[in-house]
Protein backbone atom coordinates (compact mmCIF):
# COMPACT_ATOMS: atom_id res chain seq x y z
CA UNK A 1 0.00 0.00 0.00
CA UNK A 2 1.08 2.68 1.07
CA UNK A 3 3.60 3.52 1.23
CA UNK A 4 7.96 4.88 0.31
CA UNK A 5 8.31 7.81 -2.19
CA UNK A 6 11.59 9.54 -3.09
CA UNK A 7 12.57 11.68 -6.05
CA UNK A 8 16.04 12.91 -6.85
CA UNK A 9 16.07 15.21 -9.85
CA UNK A 10 19.36 16.52 -11.19
CA UNK A 11 18.39 18.99 -13.87
CA UNK A 12 20.89 20.12 -16.48
CA UNK A 13 23.95 19.67 -14.26
CA UNK A 14 27.40 18.72 -15.51
CA UNK A 15 28.09 15.01 -15.25
CA UNK A 16 30.65 15.19 -12.44
CA UNK A 17 28.72 17.71 -10.32
CA UNK A 18 25.85 15.51 -9.17
CA UNK A 19 25.81 14.12 -5.61
CA UNK A 20 24.01 11.25 -3.90
CA UNK A 21 20.30 11.34 -3.09
CA UNK A 22 18.91 9.30 -0.19
CA UNK A 23 15.40 8.43 0.94
CA UNK A 24 14.16 7.85 4.48
CA UNK A 25 17.29 6.00 5.58
CA UNK A 26 16.51 3.15 3.18
CA UNK A 27 17.99 3.80 -0.25
CA UNK A 28 20.66 6.06 -1.74
CA UNK A 29 21.36 6.53 -5.44
CA UNK A 30 24.77 8.02 -6.13
CA UNK A 31 26.28 9.04 -9.49
CA UNK A 32 29.90 7.87 -9.62
CA UNK A 33 31.82 9.61 -12.40
CA UNK A 34 35.03 8.56 -14.15
CA UNK A 35 36.27 10.24 -17.34
CA UNK A 36 33.33 10.24 -19.76
CA UNK A 37 31.22 7.69 -17.89
CA UNK A 38 28.84 7.88 -14.93
CA UNK A 39 27.47 4.92 -12.99
CA UNK A 40 24.22 5.35 -11.05
CA UNK A 41 24.89 3.21 -7.99
CA UNK A 42 22.04 2.24 -5.67
CA UNK A 43 22.74 1.33 -2.04
CA UNK A 44 20.37 -0.48 0.31
CA UNK A 45 20.99 0.99 3.77
CA UNK A 46 18.88 -1.60 5.57
CA UNK A 47 19.39 -5.32 6.34
CA UNK A 48 16.23 -6.31 4.47
CA UNK A 49 15.63 -6.52 0.70
CA UNK A 50 14.38 -3.49 -1.17
CA UNK A 51 13.24 -3.07 -4.79
CA UNK A 52 14.56 0.09 -6.47
CA UNK A 53 13.43 1.72 -9.71
CA UNK A 54 15.48 4.42 -11.45
CA UNK A 55 14.72 6.43 -14.58
CA UNK A 56 17.22 8.60 -16.45
CA UNK A 57 16.62 11.36 -18.99
CA UNK A 58 19.78 12.28 -20.91
CA UNK A 59 21.08 14.83 -23.36
CA UNK A 60 24.05 13.75 -25.49
CA UNK A 61 24.55 10.68 -23.32
CA UNK A 62 23.77 6.98 -23.70
CA UNK A 63 22.14 4.93 -20.92
CA UNK A 64 22.93 1.22 -20.55
CA UNK A 65 21.38 -1.30 -20.23
CA UNK A 66 18.30 0.95 -20.52
CA UNK A 67 17.17 4.35 -19.29
CA UNK A 68 14.76 2.74 -16.81
CA UNK A 69 15.69 -0.15 -14.52
CA UNK A 70 14.02 -1.91 -11.60
CA UNK A 71 16.11 -4.23 -9.45
CA UNK A 72 15.99 -5.83 -6.00
CA UNK A 73 18.92 -5.22 -3.66
CA UNK A 74 19.59 -7.53 -0.75
CA UNK A 75 20.29 -6.22 2.72
CA UNK A 76 23.22 -3.81 2.62
CA UNK A 77 23.81 -4.46 -1.09
CA UNK A 78 25.30 -1.89 -3.47
CA UNK A 79 24.81 -2.22 -7.23
CA UNK A 80 25.16 -0.19 -10.43
CA UNK A 81 21.73 0.17 -12.03
CA UNK A 82 22.49 2.38 -15.06
CA UNK A 83 25.72 3.37 -16.78
CA UNK A 84 25.84 6.67 -18.68
CA UNK A 85 28.43 7.48 -21.31
CA UNK A 86 29.09 10.38 -23.68
CA UNK A 87 27.97 10.17 -27.27
CA UNK A 88 30.11 11.21 -30.23
CA UNK A 89 28.38 14.59 -30.57
CA UNK A 90 31.38 16.49 -29.22
CA UNK A 91 29.27 18.33 -26.63
CA UNK A 92 29.16 17.83 -22.89
CA UNK A 93 26.43 15.47 -21.80
CA UNK A 94 23.89 16.10 -19.07
CA UNK A 95 21.23 14.04 -17.36
CA UNK A 96 18.58 13.97 -14.70
CA UNK A 97 17.30 10.96 -12.79
CA UNK A 98 14.51 9.92 -10.46
CA UNK A 99 14.12 6.90 -8.25
CA UNK A 100 11.62 5.19 -5.99
CA UNK A 101 11.59 2.02 -3.89
CA UNK A 102 9.49 -0.49 -1.98
CA UNK A 103 10.28 -3.08 0.67
CA UNK A 104 10.70 -6.70 -0.40
CA UNK A 105 11.70 -8.64 -3.47
CA UNK A 106 10.35 -8.15 -6.97
CA UNK A 107 10.49 -11.92 -7.48
CA UNK A 108 8.86 -12.87 -4.16
CA UNK A 109 6.69 -15.99 -4.39
CA UNK A 110 3.94 -16.12 -1.78
CA UNK A 111 3.61 -19.29 0.26
CA UNK A 112 0.01 -20.13 -0.66
CA UNK A 113 -0.09 -22.98 1.83
CA UNK A 114 -0.02 -20.54 4.72
CA UNK A 115 -3.26 -19.79 6.60
CA UNK A 116 -3.34 -16.32 8.14
CA UNK A 117 -4.85 -15.33 11.45
CA UNK A 118 -7.46 -12.59 11.43
CA UNK A 119 -5.60 -9.44 12.59
CA UNK A 120 -7.46 -9.03 15.87
CA UNK A 121 -7.93 -10.70 19.24
CA UNK A 122 -9.11 -14.28 19.64
CA UNK A 123 -12.86 -14.59 20.13
CA UNK A 124 -13.66 -11.21 18.55
CA UNK A 125 -15.43 -10.54 15.28
CA UNK A 126 -15.56 -7.48 13.04
CA UNK A 127 -17.49 -6.52 9.95
CA UNK A 128 -15.66 -6.23 6.64
CA UNK A 129 -16.09 -2.77 5.14
CA UNK A 130 -14.30 -3.69 1.91
CA UNK A 131 -13.40 -7.22 0.92
CA UNK A 132 -11.47 -8.59 -2.02
CA UNK A 133 -12.24 -6.61 -5.16
CA UNK A 134 -14.48 -4.01 -3.48
CA UNK A 135 -15.05 -1.23 -6.04
CA UNK A 136 -14.34 1.82 -3.86
CA UNK A 137 -10.60 1.30 -3.47
CA UNK A 138 -9.80 -2.44 -3.50
CA UNK A 139 -9.06 -2.75 -7.19
CA UNK A 140 -5.90 -3.01 -9.26
CA UNK A 141 -2.85 -3.54 -7.07
CA UNK A 142 -5.08 -3.36 -3.96
CA UNK A 143 -7.54 -6.04 -5.11
CA UNK A 144 -6.61 -8.64 -2.48
CA UNK A 145 -6.87 -6.46 0.64
CA UNK A 146 -9.41 -6.16 3.45
CA UNK A 147 -10.80 -3.25 5.49
CA UNK A 148 -12.11 -4.22 8.93
CA UNK A 149 -14.63 -2.00 10.73
CA UNK A 150 -12.70 -1.42 13.97
CA UNK A 151 -13.25 1.33 16.57
CA UNK A 152 -10.23 3.47 17.38
CA UNK A 153 -8.04 1.69 19.91
CA UNK A 154 -8.88 -1.87 18.93
CA UNK A 155 -5.84 -4.17 19.44
CA UNK A 156 -4.27 -5.23 16.13
CA UNK A 157 -2.43 -8.57 16.06
CA UNK A 158 0.07 -10.11 13.64
CA UNK A 159 -1.62 -12.27 11.02
CA UNK A 160 1.65 -14.11 10.32
CA UNK A 161 5.17 -14.43 11.70
CA UNK A 162 7.83 -12.03 10.46
CA UNK A 163 10.14 -9.12 11.18
CA UNK A 164 8.95 -5.53 11.66
CA UNK A 165 10.77 -3.52 8.98
CA UNK A 166 8.83 -0.24 8.87
CA UNK A 167 6.43 1.67 11.08
CA UNK A 168 4.94 5.11 11.56
CA UNK A 169 2.84 6.41 14.43
CA UNK A 170 3.26 10.21 14.53
CA UNK A 171 0.16 11.32 12.64
CA UNK A 172 -3.30 12.24 13.93
CA UNK A 173 -5.09 13.21 10.72
CA UNK A 174 -7.44 11.65 8.20
CA UNK A 175 -8.80 13.02 4.91
CA UNK A 176 -9.75 11.80 1.43
CA UNK A 177 -7.71 13.99 -0.91
CA UNK A 178 -5.20 12.28 -3.21
CA UNK A 179 -2.17 12.99 -0.99
CA UNK A 180 -3.79 12.03 2.31
CA UNK A 181 -2.04 8.65 2.34
CA UNK A 182 1.06 10.34 3.74
CA UNK A 183 -0.74 10.75 7.09
CA UNK A 184 -1.36 7.04 7.64
CA UNK A 185 0.23 5.31 10.61
CA UNK A 186 1.24 1.73 9.91
CA UNK A 187 3.30 -1.37 10.65
CA UNK A 188 4.98 -3.41 7.90
CA UNK A 189 6.05 -7.00 8.68
CA UNK A 190 8.40 -8.84 6.32
CA UNK A 191 7.50 -12.53 6.02
CA UNK A 192 9.91 -15.39 5.40
CA UNK A 193 8.81 -15.64 1.74
CA UNK A 194 9.75 -11.93 1.27
CA UNK A 195 6.15 -10.74 1.03
CA UNK A 196 4.97 -8.10 3.50
CA UNK A 197 1.98 -7.97 5.81
CA UNK A 198 0.85 -4.33 6.07
CA UNK A 199 -1.43 -2.86 8.74
CA UNK A 200 -2.67 0.67 8.04
CA UNK A 201 -4.62 3.59 9.62
CA UNK A 202 -3.35 2.94 13.16
CA UNK A 203 -4.00 5.57 15.81
CA UNK A 204 -1.41 8.17 16.77
CA UNK A 205 1.26 6.64 19.04
CA UNK A 206 -0.55 3.36 18.49
CA UNK A 207 2.36 1.09 17.55
CA UNK A 208 3.45 -1.53 20.10
CA UNK A 209 6.51 -2.98 18.30
CA UNK A 210 9.94 -1.79 17.16
CA UNK A 211 11.75 -1.97 13.83
CA UNK A 212 13.84 -5.14 13.71
CA UNK A 213 11.61 -6.97 16.18
CA UNK A 214 10.65 -10.54 15.33
CA UNK A 215 6.92 -11.13 15.84
CA UNK A 216 4.95 -14.34 15.94
CA UNK A 217 1.45 -14.86 14.63
CA UNK A 218 -0.95 -13.39 17.19
CA UNK A 219 1.49 -10.93 18.77
CA UNK A 220 0.19 -7.43 19.49
CA UNK A 221 1.34 -4.92 16.85
CA UNK A 222 -0.60 -1.84 17.88
CA UNK A 223 -4.03 -0.24 17.93
CA UNK A 224 -6.43 0.67 15.15
CA UNK A 225 -7.25 4.25 14.30
CA UNK A 226 -8.44 6.62 11.61
CA UNK A 227 -5.34 8.15 10.02
CA UNK A 228 -4.29 8.73 6.44
CA UNK A 229 -6.66 8.41 3.50
CA UNK A 230 -9.68 7.35 5.50
CA UNK A 231 -13.25 8.47 6.18
CA UNK A 232 -13.92 6.35 9.28
CA UNK A 233 -12.02 4.25 11.83
CA UNK A 234 -10.88 0.93 10.35
CA UNK A 235 -7.91 -1.37 9.79
CA UNK A 236 -6.61 -1.94 6.29
CA UNK A 237 -4.76 -5.24 5.99
CA UNK A 238 -3.05 -6.77 3.00
CA UNK A 239 -0.20 -9.04 1.99
CA UNK A 240 2.00 -7.64 -0.77
CA UNK A 241 4.97 -8.33 -3.01
CA UNK A 242 7.22 -5.49 -4.19
CA UNK A 243 6.52 -3.92 -7.57
CA UNK A 244 8.23 -1.19 -9.57
CA UNK A 245 8.25 2.52 -8.72
CA UNK A 246 7.51 2.28 -5.02
CA UNK A 247 4.36 0.29 -5.53
CA UNK A 248 3.29 -2.98 -3.99
CA UNK A 249 1.00 -5.65 -5.43
CA UNK A 250 -1.45 -7.42 -3.12
CA UNK A 251 -1.77 -11.21 -3.17
CA UNK A 252 -4.78 -13.31 -2.09
CA UNK A 253 -4.49 -15.06 1.26
CA UNK A 254 -6.65 -17.38 3.37
CA UNK A 255 -7.78 -16.74 6.95
CA UNK A 256 -8.68 -19.09 9.79
CA UNK A 257 -12.14 -18.39 11.26
CA UNK A 258 -14.41 -20.14 13.75
CA UNK A 259 -16.29 -21.59 10.77
CA UNK A 260 -13.23 -22.86 8.88
CA UNK A 261 -10.89 -21.48 6.24
CA UNK A 262 -11.97 -18.20 4.65
CA UNK A 263 -10.83 -17.75 1.05
CA UNK A 264 -12.85 -14.71 -0.02
CA UNK A 265 -13.60 -12.01 2.61
CA UNK A 266 -16.82 -10.29 1.55
CA UNK A 267 -17.95 -6.73 2.23
CA UNK A 268 -20.69 -6.52 4.87
CA UNK A 269 -20.00 -9.87 6.54
CA UNK A 270 -18.49 -10.47 9.99
CA UNK A 271 -15.76 -12.98 10.70
CA UNK A 272 -14.84 -14.33 14.11
CA UNK A 273 -11.33 -15.12 15.23
CA UNK A 274 -11.47 -18.72 16.57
Amino acid sequence: MIRSLALALMLGMPVAAVGASCSLGWVCVEPVASDSRVELVARNLQPWPVTVSVRVVTEDMQALPTAEVTQTLGGGERHTLVTLSDTDSGTDGSYRYSFDWSVGRLDAVHDDSHVYQLPYSAGRSFRVLQGYGAPLSHTGLERWTVDFDMPVGTPVHAARDGVVVRLREKHDRSCWEPRCGRYANFVVVLHDDMTTGEYYHLRQHGVAVDVGQRVEQGDLLGYSGNTGKSTMPHLHFGVYRAASWGRTESVPVRFATDKGILKQPESGLRYRHP
